[in-house]
């Protein structure tokens, strides 16, 4: 599912997806431009994309349609054996958030963007999804929203977590945003995009209005650093090639068990 056009974000999924073509079957819906909604009952599992937008507006069509559909993920896996599983992504895990009441939705004071650092919480250091990666990690961020200020009796309520924050800034004050929750165990989402590889960032980057923008905002060292970022294996390369294999690997598995154990 994506909530916006076509862009690069959504070629690294479909080629991330296309690496289990032998276990995987998969359909695009478009949330936004076309109030498309997958039917669950057809589908095993979901992956809902980035932006770009404001997470707190919507049409009262596309977003409401959204939000329904999220009900009836939670509702059927309250009530159904074989689970439905859902993995958000950025603009889609910023609106899961604001419907489920985790944490606020906020303007951030600039842009976030480029290759950051994401660090684990305790409770992220065992979480399947992050499995296989270092602590801290490394994944593009792209975002003028974040997270912040955890509701800690709705958490407590659904049986969320949050299993990683963003990068320690200790030249600011600032409230360091949720960069991944554990919703369930079948609901999980990220504000970075896992899906990003070197490739699809550096051409991003290579573009002139793009060079030119994060160079007048964050300098032609962080600029550098970026580049830099793109060849190291340990950073964004190794994240597109862990975060949505293990999201998919899990979901894949335990469908597989639930369905074997049905036949008993």
């Amino acid at each position: 599912m994506y909530d916006g056009e076509p862009n690069q974000g959504m070629r690294c999924i479909i080629d991330i997806v296309n690496r289990f073509e032998t276990d995987l079957e998969f359909k695009i819906f478009d949330v936004r431009g076309k109030a498309e909604i997958p039917e669950i009952r057809d589908y095993e599992m979901f992956i809902s994309t980035g932006g770009p937008g404001n997470p707190l507006e919507g049409d009262n069509d596309w977003d409401l349609k959204f939000f329904d559909f999220l009900d009836q993920i939670w509702i059927w896996n309250q009530n159904h054996h074989q689970k439905k599983h859902i993995l958000f992504i950025c603009h889609s895990f910023q609106m899961a958030c604001k419907h489920f009441g985790l944490g606020e939705i906020s303007k951030r004071k600039s842009t976030s963007f480029g290759v950051m650092s994401v660090h684990k919480t305790p409770e992220g250091m065992d979480d399947p999804l992050l499995e296989n990666l270092d602590n801290p990690f490394w994944a593009v961020d792209s975002r003028d929203y974040q997270v912040l200020q955890p509701n800690k009796k709705k958490f407590k309520l659904l049986g969320a977590k949050v299993i990683s924050l963003e990068k320690i800034r200790d030249h600011v004050q600032y409230e360091r945003a949720l960069m991944a929750i554990r919703f369930s165990d079948e609901m999980v989402g990220t504000q970075f995009h896992p899906e990003a590889d070197p490739v699809s960032f550096l051409a991003h980057l290579k573009k002139p209005e793009v060079r030119e923008k994060i160079i007048e905002s964050k300098g032609k060292t962080k600029f550098r650093s970026m580049l830099e970022h793109l060849v190291d294996e340990n950073k964004i390369y190794r994240t597109n090639e862990t975060l949505i294999p293990n999201f998919l690997k899990n979901a894949i598995s335990r469908i597989r068990e639930t369905s074997e154990k049905a036949l008993i």
